[in-house]
């Protein structure tokens, strides 16, 4: 089977694993855990000791900018 996360084209999707690197975000961006856009937990892309709650940072390669970094709450 094909690890889809390791393609070429997908994003790097790293886990947030400290409490307050999630609370730093949530702080920055002045929303709600729930307030971010969602990922579902099936997604191919997640690294796989992510759970449903959990907050995901993508880092995706930008035109305008080196990088875009995205955060996402993993749902069920």
């Amino acid at each position: 089977m094909v690890d889809v996360s390791q393609h070429e084209l997908v994003p790097d999707h790293v886990l947030l694993d400290d409490p307050e690197d999630v609370e730093e975000v949530l702080a920055e961006y002045d929303v709600k855990k729930t307030d971010l856009p969602k990922i579902k937990r099936t997604d191919p892309a997640l690294p796989d000791e992510a759970e449903v709650g959990d907050v995901v940072k993508i880092v995706r390669n930008s035109r305008t900018t080196d990088e875009a970094v995205v955060y996402r709450l993993v749902v069920s």
